[in-house]
């Protein structure tokens, strides 16, 4: 047991305790390890799981086939980490944060043995705990999660033994729609419940609802506007049914894919602040607000929007390893911020391609924002080249001052990546009637001589123009 206190019980050499081992946790132990030797700084890091610095994000294509195994997933294992001189501790889970002492209290899963740990630096990097409705039957056999590389095994193996070929997706998000191409790709009949009118919430209705149109074109069931009420059970105690209140749906597996919520419960027990979406609140240097020896990044943290201006909670691994690197920077000695985000995210449904960057209408209304919407058909290529595909591009812009305040596009190949331009004319602050002057690449396999994105801004511009001529009339 480590009762010392400060940098004193060691010597000059610092201590910096880093809670959590995948992207933010290990990119800070890592970064800060590049700054300081370790005879200047030791590093002990806590892992609870089985894994670290692993891509959550990659689950749905291993799951699919894509990816054909858990490893390839893994960017830097244990012994990788510990070769660089971290003392990482896995299977082994933080329980308390005792600030005013400078300490942490953690628990072995194998021995069960409990001990202190003091540091002069503290990283939080807890992330997120997925969203597992309190319902008859959620945890039974056949109903699983997909957060870790844990939960994916699990899922696989559940698959192998399936005595049918039946799944239910609760969820219609980002994991949903992935997670309902994964079972696809594995012959499954799926079924997607979404409590929501169209799936992807993050995107507008009327974009939805193209996103439902292609995944009902696959062979998907979408059921909308259903709230589920329990997960029913066979005579063996494992799912066979997802219920809701208009019916049944039966099901060999179910997965969750509702989202997930800030795992902050041992950074709200230590007193530190927790904003409205659950996570922790930090400066632009990443440190907890109002301690100056305490970081977090990663899933557990709130940003702030650049576009509306608002605190937000965002779950993405781009961001866990810029917070990583920002907080590595700072307790290793140096100086580096975090300036926020402009809410991006790209994802797939088979060849469907989803990108969206900035606000949606309810985005922009609730930071009370006027705005003009346009939307436009155009495609991926020029028209007369082989395989050009349909894409749609909505654009918002502000009232009156023509500022881009948020992208999304719906399309096949080529879809996706066209939402980089919108979300460096958003942290750039561009106005639509800007982005129409933007030099892009042209050439026939690639764009139309109007790139999509700009023949969406050409229509905004003229739409905020016409808009300030009405009411000067």
């Amino acid at each position: 047991m480590d009762k010392g206190r400060g940098s004193g019980a060691r010597g000059t050499r610092e201590r910096l305790v880093v809670i959590g081992a995948d992207a933010a946790g290990m990119s800070a132990a890592s970064q800060a390890r590049r700054l300081r030797g370790p005879g200047e700084l030791e590093i002990v890091a806590f892992e609870r799981g089985h894994f670290t610095s692993f891509s959550a994000c990659g689950i749905p294509y291993w799951v699919g086939g894509q990816v054909t195994g858990r490893d390839e997933l893994v960017a830097r294992t244990p012994g990788e980490h510990r070769a660089r001189d971290i003392d990482l501790r896995m299977r082994t889970e933080v329980t308390e944060i005792d600030v005013a002492g400078g300490r942490v209290r953690a628990r072995d899963a194998v021995s069960g043995a409990e001990s202190w740990t003091s540091y002069d630096k503290l990283v939080i990097a807890t992330g997120a705990r997925p969203v597992r409705p309190d319902l008859p039957g959620v945890d039974a056999p056949g109903v699983h999660g997909v957060q870790t590389l844990d939960d994916g095994q699990a899922l696989l193996d559940t698959l192998t033994r399936a005595r049918g070929r039946r799944a239910v997706v609760v969820g219609a998000g980002y994991i949903g729609v992935e997670m309902a191409e994964a079972l696809i790709r594995r012959g499954y009949e799926v079924t997607v419940v979404n409590r929501g009118a169209e799936p992807m919430a993050t995107l507008d209705p009327d974009m939805g609802r193209l996103v439902r149109e292609a995944m009902e074109g696959l062979g998907i069931t979408m059921v909308n506007d259903a709230e589920v009420t329990g997960v029913r059970t066979d005579a063996d105690g494992r799912a066979c049914a997802v219920g809701t209140k208009d019916g049944e749906y039966p099901a060999d597996v179910v997965v969750l894919g509702i989202g997930v919520r800030p795992e902050t419960g041992l950074a709200a027990a230590a007193g530190l602040p927790l904003g409205g979406h659950g996570g922790l609140l930090t400066d632009r240097a990443m440190r907890v607000r109002g301690h100056g020896n305490i970081w977090a990044g990663g899933d557990c943290v709130e940003v702030l929007d650049l576009v509306s201006g608002q605190q937000r909670h965002i779950a993405l691994g781009t961001h866990a390893n810029k917070h990583g690197q920002v907080i590595g920077t700072n307790a290793g000695g140096g100086y580096a911020t975090f300036p926020g985000v402009v809410g991006t995210a790209v994802s797939k449904v088979c060849d469907l391609e989803i990108g969206r960057t900035g606000l949606r209408e309810k985005d922009a209304l609730r930071a009370g924002l006027r705005f003009e919407a346009v939307t436009i058909e155009s495609t991926s290529r020029a028209g007369y080249y082989p395989d050009a595909s349909p894409m749609t591009v909505k654009m918002l812009a502000e009232h009156r001052t023509g500022r881009l305040l948020g992208v999304q596009i719906v399309g096949r190949e080529g879809a996706a990546k066209r939402v980089d331009v919108a979300a460096v004319a958003l942290t750039a602050q561009l106005t639509v009637e800007q982005m129409t002057a933007l030099d892009l690449g042209y050439a026939p396999p690639f764009s139309p001589v109007w790139d999509p994105v700009l023949v969406a801004a050409r229509k905004a511009a003229r739409k905020v123009q016409e808009t300030l001529g009405t009411e000067r009339a």
